[in-house]
């Protein structure tokens, strides 16, 4: 069973990031039909924007909780592919 990790430009601009057993291009129908309650259905029209596939649901899981706590800027270079500029958009160490 595949698992996709996805993320949709929302039509106020922000971007919202999910998981899905289905086909990736089905779900933003669903999103877009307001099928789904929560945060995309207030936002429509929704563009699904960037998708990963896994063979394995807890490496899916894991991958959608790592991006959902990324920076904006951090999840617009993985949009656009540039995987060599993430490293420099981590997040700064918290001062203790």
């Amino acid at each position: 069973m595949q698992v996709s990790v996805y993320i949709l430009r929302c039509a106020d601009g922000s971007y919202y990031v999910g998981l899905t057993r289905k086909n990736p291009e089905g779900r933003e129908w669903e999103h877009n039909q307001k099928l789904i309650a929560g945060y995309t259905s207030t936002r429509t029209p929704v563009v699904m924007v960037f998708v990963e596939t896994y063979d394995r649901i807890v490496d899916a899981i894991a991958r959608e909780q790592q991006i959902k706590k990324w920076s904006r800027r951090k999840k617009e270079a993985l949009i656009a592919y540039d995987y060599e500029a993430l490293p420099d958009l981590a997040s700064r160490p918290k001062r203790k």
